[in-house]
């Protein structure tokens, strides 16, 4: 399956599938992660496959180790081949409770946690925290 996303990844076992339409800030949240130490998978397309219950991302060979940043242009980066799916994030809605209950988008028939756009700046740091220790309730 592939779609119109971009996914960073902590490490191969850790990443984040980033939906949201053209000029929703897919890329730009994918360069703050990365800029925290996360590695690129795939900017604007990402191919997805589903394994023993997990969904893996990897880029189109055709942009691959590429990710596109509005007003600067194509930036080179080095990508992971593939890496594991943990959290999905929609820019295209926004959260609106302060203790959003445990949201789920599904993917290829798995279950997988989503977070929606914050309404303060600070969905970045809090996606690496999620790629790092999860969420607790």
């Amino acid at each position: 399956m592939n779609i119109h996303a971009t996914a960073v990844a902590l490490n191969p076992g850790r990443a984040v599938l980033i939906l949201g339409a053209a000029g929703a800030g897919k890329s730009e949240l994918a360069l703050r992660l990365m800029a925290y130490g996360a590695r690129l998978v795939a900017d604007d397309r990402v191919d997805l496959t589903a394994r023993d219950g997990e969904v893996w991302a990897r880029a189109p060979a055709t942009i691959s180790g590429m990710i596109e940043m509005r007003g600067v242009g194509i930036l080179r980066a080095d990508p992971l081949p593939s890496a594991r799916i943990v959290l999905v994030v929609d820019l295209d809605r926004t959260e609106t409770e302060r203790l959003p209950p445990q949201r789920v988008h599904e993917l290829l028939g798995v279950r997988l946690p989503l977070v929606l756009r914050l309404q303060r700046g600070h969905l970045d740091v809090a996606v690496l925290q999620w790629l790092k220790g999860g969420r607790v309730a």
